[in-house]
């Protein structure tokens, strides 16, 4: 996939799907769509259904409909995106934080399934925020994290530790962020 990528890249070759990444302009908003609508199936067979999305930004209309219709089938959604929380019957499951820092990060992360069972899961790592520009208009890449160490210390070191996180984070109520703070005894 890497030397198709870099073949299409150095204008050598034309390629509209890759085995494994997730290349846009081609082929990563499909293989985001497909993995979103399976985390709903298996949700709707085995309950537990979850999507992390650790991106900069998530604006995209249809991205943000589609993670609509996860949170409507019961699925857990977490990210940082222009979705409005606490639409009573659309957006229940859906938590919105932001964590805020000395320095702007740059990680992606895509997660679909339960962080407590990787072998269950589904996650890709790459460039890609879920904007229009990142999906249909230049080339990002997103790959699949195949090595199951690797995918529990993301679930572990990560996603966990920064959905945990009560020192930097603000979380979305409706339309305005709001700070959350350690609860009393709690440390940081």
């Amino acid at each position: 996939d890497v030397t198709d990528l870099f073949n299409v890249m150095t204008g050598y070759a034309v390629r509209d799907n890759y085995r494994r990444l997730f290349v846009s302009p081609t082929c990563m908003r499909s293989g985001i769509e497909r993995a979103i609508r399976a985390e709903i199936e298996r949700h709707k067979r085995e309950g537990n259904g979850r999507i992390v999305l650790k991106c900069n930004q998530l604006v995209d209309p249809d991205m943000i409909r589609l993670l609509y219709e996860a949170s409507i089938a019961g699925v857990k959604v977490r990210g940082i995106c222009c979705l409005k929380t606490g639409i009573k019957g659309i957006s229940d499951n859906i938590t919105v934080r932001a964590i805020l820092g000395k320095f702007l990060e740059h990680a992606r992360v895509y997660w679909f399934g339960p962080l407590e069972d990787t072998e269950k899961s589904l996650c890709y790592m790459g460039s890609a925020d879920l904007m229009g520009r990142n999906l249909d208009r230049r080339i990002e890449v997103v790959t699949p994290v195949l090595d199951e160490a690797l995918k529990e210390r993301i679930a572990n070191e990560v996603l966990k530790l920064q959905l945990a996180d009560n020192a930097r984070t603000w979380k979305l109520e409706g339309d305005e962020y709001e700070r959350i703070l350690p609860a009393e005894g709690k440390p940081l």
